[in-house]
C-alpha cells in the first residue's frame, strides 16, 4: 500500500537471504579491496579493545570490591569497534565465518572461495591489529605508566597463557556465537540506531564474560607481548590463536547452519548471480525487488514484506 512505512526489522528469512546475497558480494569483491577492508576492520576493532583495556585498567579502586562491575564497564565500551566495522562495511573474519558458509551451502559461491576469503581477511585483520598495537599504542606512549602496562601484560597472559587449550576453544565458540548474532541482528535492522543497539548487546555479553575472539586477541595479546608479557609469539599462535580460530568457526556455524535449515532449505541462488559488488548491511534491502531477482519457492514468498 502506498505510504505505508516498511517494518523496522527484516524477518529472519529475509535476513538469511541477505546473508547469501552478502556472501556473493564478498566473493565478487576484488582481493585487494577485501584485504584493505580487513586491515581497517582490524584497526577499528582494536580501537574498541584499547578503550576497554583503558577503562578496566584505570578502575582499580572499583575492581577491589566490584570486579564484575569493572568487567561490565570494559564490555560496555568494547562494541564500538564492531559498530564502526558494520557501519563502514569492512571485512571481519568472524562474521565471514557465518556468511560465507551460508552462501556456499546454497551454491551461490564456489567452495574454493571460502578458504581464499578467510585467508585474505585473516591476514588483513592481523596486520591491522598489529599496526594499531605497535604504531598507535606502543610507540605513541599513550600507555606508558602503571596500572596500564601491568594490565596489558596480565590481560595477555589471562587470554593466552593461563587457560588450557580446550578452554580457549570453548570460549571461542561462545564468543562467535554472540558476534554472529550481533551481525545478524544488525543486518535485520533498518536504521543506524537500531543497528548500534543490535550489535551492542551481544558484544557486551561476550566481552564481559571473557569469551575469546580471535581478532580481538590479535590486538590484546601482541600488545601484552610488546610490553613484556612472559609469552612467546609461538606460544600465542599455538595455544590462543589456533584454539580461538577453530572455536570461532564452530560458533559461527551454530548461527549459519540453523539459519539455512530453517529459512533457506528450498532457496534457489540462481537469481542472485548478478548482485553487485559492495556491502548490503547499510542500505534499505528489498528482498523481493527485480534488481536482485531472487528465485524461491512459495514457502519463502509467504515471508516477503507487503508492498
Amino acid at each position: 500500500m502506498p505510504g505505508v512505512e516498511p517494518p523496522a526489522t527484516l524477518k529472519p528469512a529475509e535476513v538469511a537471504v541477505a546473508m547469501v546475497q552478502h556472501g556473493i558480494a564478498k566473493h565478487r569483491t576484488r582481493a585487494d579491496h577485501v584485504f584493505f577492508k580487513a586491515f581497517l576492520a582490524g584497526v577499528m576493532l582494536s580501537f574498541g579493545g584499547l578503550l576497554s583495556e583503558v577503562v578496566q585498567a584505570g578502575s582499580g579502586g572499583i575492581n577491589a570490591n566490584n570486579p564484575g562491575l569493572v568487567k561490565f564497564m570494559g564490555g560496555a565500551v568494547f562494541p564500538v569497534g564492531l559498530i564502526m566495522i558494520v557501519l563502514q562495511g569492512q571485512e571481519l573474519l568472524t562474521s565471514n565465518m557465518m556468511i560465507y558458509p551460508m552462501a556456499c551451502i546454497k551454491g551461490a559461491v564456489p567452495w574454493w572461495g571460502l578458504p581464499w576469503n578467510w585467508l585474505l581477511v585473516t591476514f588483513g585483520n592481523l596486520t591491522g591489529s598489529l599496526f594499531f598495537a605497535a604504531i598507535l599504542v606502543k610507540y605513541t606512549g599513550i600507555i606508558s605508566t602503571e596500572p596500564y602496562i601491568d594490565f596489558a601484560t596480565s590481560f595477555a597472559l589471562k587470554k593466552a597463557a593461563e587457560p588450557q587449550w580446550h578452554q580457549i576453544f570453548l570460549r571461542g565458540i561462545g564468543c562467535n556465537w554472540l558476534v554472529c548474532v550481533a551481525v545478524w541482528q544488525a543486518a535485520g535492522a533498518r536504521d543506524t540506531l537500531s543497528k548500534i543497539v543490535a550489535i551492542w548487546i551481544p558484544i557486551m555479553i561476550f566481552v564481559t564474560c571473557s569469551y575469546d575472539h580471535v581478532i580481538a586477541n590479535m590486538f590484546s595479546v601482541p600488545l601484552g607481548i610488546l610490553f613484556g608479557a612472559d609469552l612467546s609469539v609461538a606460544a600465542y599462535i599455538r595455544k590462543s590463536l589456533i584454539a580461538s580460530y577453530l572455536g570461532n568457526i564452530v560458533g559461527a556455524l551454530l548461527v549459519a547452519l540453523p539459519a539455512v535449515y530453517f529459512h533457506l532449505w528450498d532457496f534457489k541462488a540462481d537469481g542472485l548471480r548478478a548482485v553487485e559488488e559492495g556491502e548490503i548491511f547499510n542500505r534499505d534491502v528489498n528482498i523481493g525487488d527485480e534488481a536482485t531477482q531472487i528465485k524461491q519457492s512459495d514457502s519463502y514468498e509467504n515471508t516477503k514484506r507487503a508492498d
